[in-house]
This record gives structure tokens, C-alpha cells and sequence, in this order.
């Protein structure tokens, strides 16, 4: 069994701790720590943790830790996970990789030069919803895929979120929060991507908190609230993807794949089950396919299971840096082709790892 340790104690923090408690047996939290030591105390209190560091730099010097959980804000995901790999530390941090392409490229080089892993977030692919998809799709049931469309619209974190301020800041936005749910998902189902076109704009400088306890503040955006994106991949399909935080409501949601037989409807790749559907050509006719594979409730942490498991195996990691920095390439490409105008073309490579195994008892990698 790995042993972890986590930095970071936010709102995503508490599903992790449930299913490292209840559910996830290959992997155990030895220690945690946050810069609101309070935080800390309330997860060790709840979920009897063993240790409390109050500092990230005491944690990486535990010589039980094996695993570096990474659970701090989007631009401080970078300086975390170096100081974790340089203290000799796998590291499995939450999305993005990190905030920028540069950073992704040095931390992958550093955890190659340290014979190190280094991975992390999303892991919703790994759930039932989009397993299925993926055979589905495999086994042809829309024919060759041709085509697709990805919505992601809303108006934005400051209406419910408790401290939504990083998501206008550097590695915060639309796509850089909720782009890696939907590239993860695709990748998973046709395979790396080869270039991406994009526009963007920052419809609103500033934004209006209306939820507590920051009720009234004005955050000042410094990134793009609004992306049309054009995905093509390797397999032949492009698929146009829409990420935004200005918009009141969208109709059209989550994934539709168009395939030469007919159209498959993915489920919300930011959660694990769902009910997928296709729509049959031949037959004219929408059908609901059942789940073929576990986890279809909130599974946060599958990722990091099998990323422990992986390492002391050896066998191929799912949710390692040669996925992760895929997708940061991916959106750092949106990214520079929408302030270039230009098509940004991949220098990474995705090969898919292989499916989940639903014979496996539940919360075994």
C-alpha cells in the first residue's frame, strides 16, 4: 500500500477524503496539510488522519509518503508539484498540470530526471458513463466517427462558489477549469489530437460575487471567459468545443459524437455515470445504452488508486503526465492560437492506456 500525503484542504478536498476512507483500500492518507491550519484539523478530526504538517516543505521531508496529493489552487499547482518531485516524491496533482506549457514541460522533465510519476486529474474518463461510451464506440456502434460538438456554457463560479476569485486569474477560465473534464473524455474515446484553432474574448472585466462570504466583492478577470475551439485529431475527426463562463443558459450540453451510423450523446464528463445514448440511423430512433463498468457515482481519487497501483506494479499508468500534459497542450494551444490567429499544431502524442476492468471488485485497481 502507497502511502500519501495531501496539500490542500478546498472544496474538492472533502470527496477525496470520503473515498480514501470508504472506498479506495491501495492507497492510504497519512498526513495532510493547509495554510489555514484549521482546515487541516477539521479533515483529521472527521477522517482520522494521522499528521498534520504546517507546512508543505515538512510533509515532503515525511519519509512514509510515497505520494505528493496536490490539491492546491490552479497557478500554484506548478511550484507544489516541483517541490514535491525535488524532495524525491511521486506527485498526483488535481487539474490542470499546470497553469501554463512551460511549467508542464518542466515538471515532466524534472519527474523524468528524478525517475519520478507524475499525473493527476481528471479521473471521471475511469467512471462507468464514459467506459461505456469508449467500447461503444470501439466496437462501432456509431460507425467511423466523423464529427462532434462539446458545450460547456454557464455564468460563472462567483454565484455559488465560496472563494471563486482564482477562477478569473492566471490558469483559472473556462477552459483551463473545465476544459481538461472534456479533453480527457475525447482523448479517452478517439485518441491524441494533432491541432486546435481557437478564438476567445473576456466579455466582462469584472465580476459581481452574489455568495457567501464574499457577497459584494468585485473580482477583476485577467484571463478569456468565452472560447470556440476547433479540436483535430489524429484519428480524423474534428470536433468544435465551446467553453464559457458568459453565458445565462445553453440547450445543447456535454458531448455529441456524429458518426457514419448514427450520433452517440455522452454523458457530463465532469461526473462518472449518467445515461448515455446514441441515436440510430438505421432505425431513426434514440436508444439508451446501459453502463457496462463500475464507478457511477462521485469516485474522485480512482485516478489516484490506480496511479499508486500502477507505480508499485509497474504496469501502464491511466492518469500519468503523458495524458495530463496532453491536455495542458491541448488548452495552452487554444490558448496561443486564439491570441496568434493561427492553427497551433501538437509536439505531444497520446496513446489511450487500456479500459477499466469490470471484473475487478469495487475500489480494486
Amino acid at each position: 500500500m502507497m502511502k500519501v500525503g495531501r496539500v490542500g484542504v478546498g472544496c474538492i478536498s472533502g470527496i477525496y477524503l470520503k473515498n480514501f476512507k470508504e472506498t479506495f483500500r491501495d492507497v492510504e492518507l497519512v498526513a495532510v496539510c493547509d495554510l489555514i491550519r484549521e482546515r487541516a484539523e477539521k479533515a483529521q478530526a472527521e477522517y482520522g488522519i494521522p499528521k498534520i504538517y504546517d507546512t508543505m516543505h515538512e510533509l515532503f521531508a515525511d519519509p512514509e509518503i510515497d505520494i505528493v496529493l496536490n490539491l492546491t489552487r490552479p497557478y500554484q499547482h506548478y511550484e507544489v508539484s516541483r517541490a514535491a518531485l525535488l524532495a524525491g516524491k511521486h506527485v498526483y496533482s488535481e487539474k490542470p498540470l499546470a497553469a501554463d506549457l512551460e511549467e508542464g514541460i518542466e515538471l515532466v522533465k524534472l519527474a523524468e530526471e528524478k525517475g519520478l510519476w507524475i499525473g493527476g486529474a481528471p479521473d471521471t474518463f475511469m467512471g462507468a458513463a464514459i467506459q461505456t461510451c469508449r467500447k461503444k464506440l470501439d466496437e462501432g456502434m456509431i460507425g467511423e466517427v466523423i464529427g462532434g460538438r462539446c458545450v460547456m456554457g454557464g455564468r460563472g463560479m462567483e454565484m455559488w462558489h465560496p472563494d471563486p476569485d482564482f477562477y478569473y486569474q492566471r490558469g483559472g477560465g473556462p477552459l483551463m477549469d473545465m476544459g481538461p473534464y472534456y479533453i480527457t473524455a475525447l482523448i479517452n474515446l478517439l485518441g491524441g489530437v494533432e491541432s486546435v484553432y481557437a478564438k476567445s474574448r473576456t466579455t466582462f472585466s469584472e465580476r459581481l460575487i452574489t455568495a457567501e462570504p464574499h457577497v459584494g466583492e468585485i473580482i477583476k478577470v485577467t484571463v478569456p471567459t468565452h472560447y470556440e475551439i476547433l479540436l483535430n485529431f489524429v484519428s480524423g475527426p474534428t470536433i468544435s468545443m465551446l467553453m464559457s463562463f458568459d453565458l445565462y443558459r445553453t440547450f445543447q450540453e456535454h458531448i455529441q459524437l456524429y458518426g457514419t451510423k448514427g450520433n452517440m450523446f455522452v454523458p457530463d464528463p465532469n461526473g462518472f455515470g449518467g445515461e448515455p445514448k446514441w441515436y440510430n440511423g438505421e432505425a431513426k430512433e434514440m436508444q439508451t445504452f446501459e453502463l457496462e463498468f463500475d464507478y457511477n457515482v462521485n469516485s474522485r481519487c480512482l485516478g489516484l488508486a490506480d496511479f499508486a497501483v500502477g507505480i508499485e506494479s509497474g504496469r501502464n499508468l491511466r492518469t500519468s503526465y503523458k495524458q495530463t500534459f496532453h491536455v495542458l497542450e491541448v488548452m495552452c494551444g487554444a490558448m496561443k492560437s486564439a491570441e496568434s490567429g493561427q492553427p497551433y499544431v501538437m509536439t505531444s502524442k497520446f496513446e489511450r492506456e487500456a479500459p477499466m476492468d469490470p471484473t475487478l471488485p469495487h475500489g480494486k485497481l
